[in-house]
């Protein structure tokens, strides 16, 4: 379970507001976001993937380890009720431990090499279809439903840094 006492995250979500302000966007939002969702959430690793659907595949924008995980990476969306949650039904994820990294992830070696047992991915969403996702992990039991439920205010900031990268 977290080890950090709880931080109220509104404080966060202005800091993220007022640097989608500023110019340089959209690569210039993602590292603000990563150290408010740092602060507010937690996390080891965190990555913003963009999502084409034409191809079914999501590219790295950002990323806080660029050794394990480079930007412009490509993942295939593998088919799923991983994928269905997160992409179709626009539905955060949260994998509780090692079981559900193993299970949903073929990277989870490379996860559990980082310590990272646990993940929320959050959808970025906008007229009813998935432009991309927030990817947060961590150490196991970290992330809850509450973590959730604020990652998706934070993906909901982030729609014009997406919609200005993503196909019609």
């Amino acid at each position: 379970m977290k080890g950090q006492s709880a931080i109220d995250p509104i404080g966060e979500i202005f800091a993220v507001a007022a640097a989608l302000r500023a110019p340089g966007q959209p690569h210039g939002i993602f590292p603000v976001l990563d150290g408010a969702l740092a602060r507010a959430i937690g996390h080891k690793l965190f990555t913003v993937l963009l999502y084409h659907p034409a191809t079914r595949d999501r590219e790295r924008l950002y990323t806080s380890n660029a050794q394990a995980y480079p930007l412009g990476g490509r993942k295939p969306r593998r088919p799923g009720p991983w994928g269905d949650k997160l992409f179709d039904r626009g539905e955060a994820f949260i994998g509780r431990g090692a079981d559900d990294i193993r299970t949903h992830f073929p990277d989870h070696a490379l996860l559990a090499a980082l310590g990272c047992d646990s993940m929320l991915n959050v959808p970025v969403r906008y007229d009813g279809r998935t432009l991309g996702t927030l990817n947060l992990s961590h150490e196991a039991g970290w992330y809850d439903e509450t973590d959730a439920r604020i990652g998706l205010v934070f993906a909901a900031l982030m729609v014009p840094a997406l919609l200005a990268r993503s196909e019609p």
